[in-house]
């Protein structure tokens, strides 16, 4: 069963809490100031933006005493002709012995501040083209609306004219109505990759989160604003019942749901079952053979996102994804409520709320007796996921 009402509570209970917003507001938002009003560095920046989960709206609530995280690229006006990837990390760091002295640390690609309440990731990069410049300061860009924001969801897009819920709230009605009926009909940007420092190889790489925003933004429309819900459900299951192996995680798996995940669903329990039967079905042969897939990103094909991933743990996760699958299938086929119920319960734990007593079947769950969510699964013999 599809359980909407169900799904609505249960993804209000796995997505950060009013607590954590507020805490990736402050931490983004005092950073960026600082990082503007610098003696030495605002004149190298040319802008700060968000990237990352937190902007994709695919973040899930930290877990126990983790701080929440959240991504800030800091676009810049250094030449890699001028700047190696060293000495351009190095001109930060002054700014982040002052205002981050003991919280910081260098990354592959970044730098890491880890505060009492949020962990922040600092990424640097190097002068986009003279074109692009302006680009960069647009309210598409540097907006902090993501597509759960009501008001952007339907009509944000990587268009000079856009404006942002902030902006809407200053501006007169013509003008906001002017722009983005404005919006609606421009092309949208076809922006180059950026190009971020790393400390390991000493050279400057690609990297294109706007892609990965605009992509994200994109799918979930197409998907009837369920994409990012089923993303946040499936890291849930992920993170609950399968802590190992290491990798994939985070963006890479992300990614590979929204490969799979199909267009047009309409909710987050077809979209959840649908995504982990493709991956299963897809992705058999590599897990037989313990091969890694190559995935290209989003803007940067030459990337493969599962670059970090051993043929050893892709074969892992298959085989849960495999396992998922099939408790998945049964919840969505089940025709009573606490059989369905149970069944997800078994997937996403006890976040996801419980039957009422007496709904339907007697007010038995699928093993008999009370009404308590069973604790074993069905073994389902050959099987498609076999």
């Amino acid at each position: 069963m599809e359980l909407p009402s169900y799904f609505n509570d249960f993804l209000a209970a796995i997505r950060p809490q009013g607590n954590h917003v507020d805490d990736y507001k402050t931490g983004h938002k005092t950073l960026r100031q600082r990082l503007k009003e610098d003696a030495v560095l605002s004149s190298i920046i040319t802008t700060t933006f968000l990237q990352g989960s937190y902007r994709r709206a695919t973040a899930i609530r930290p877990q126990g005493e983790k701080r929440a995280d959240i991504d800030i690229i800091v676009v810049t006006k250094l030449s890699e002709d001028e700047y190696t990837p060293k000495n351009a990390l190095e001109l930060f760091v002054p700014f982040l012995e002052k205002h981050y002295k003991g919280k910081y640390k260098p990354q592959g690609r970044s730098f890491g501040i880890e505060l009492s309440y949020v962990d922040l990731d600092l990424v640097i990069t190097s002068a986009p083209s003279e074109s692009e410049i302006g680009i960069f300061s647009t309210d598409s860009i540097i907006s902090d609306d993501t597509p759960e924001t009501a008001e952007a969801d339907e009509d944000w897009r990587l268009v000079p004219s856009w404006v942002s819920v902030e902006t809407r709230s200053v501006i007169s009605f013509s003008e906001k109505k002017y722009r983005l009926d404005t919006a609606r009909t421009e092309a949208e940007w076809k922006i180059s990759p950026l190009r971020i420092p790393d400390r390991d190889t000493q050279q400057w790489q690609d990297t294109h989160p706007l892609e990965q925003i605009r992509w994200t933004w994109d799918k979930n429309r197409r998907c009837n604003k369920h994409y990012i819900n089923v993303v946040k459900g499936m890291k849930w299951w992920r993170r609950i019942n399968h802590p190992t192996p290491k990798y994939p995680k985070g963006y890479p798996v992300e990614h590979l749901i929204g490969q799979c995940c199909p267009d047009g669903i309409s909710s987050v329990a077809e979209g959840v079952t649908k995504t982990l039967e493709t991956i299963a079905e897809k992705y058999q042969g590599y897990a037989s053979y313990k091969m890694t897939p190559n995935l290209s990103d989003h803007g940067v094909p030459s990337h493969n996102v599962f670059k970090r991933v051993s043929g050893e743990d892709f074969a892992e996760f298959h085989s849960q994804v495999c396992e998922a699958a099939k408790i998945a299938r049964l919840a969505y086929n089940a025709t009573d409520i606490p059989t369905s119920v149970a069944y997800w319960q078994k997937l996403f734990g006890k976040k996801f709320p419980d039957a009422p007593p007496n709904s339907g079947n007697g007010g038995k769950n699928p093993t008999g007796g009370g009404y308590t969510p069973r604790q074993d699964v069905t073994q389902l013999g050959g099987g498609r996921f076999a």
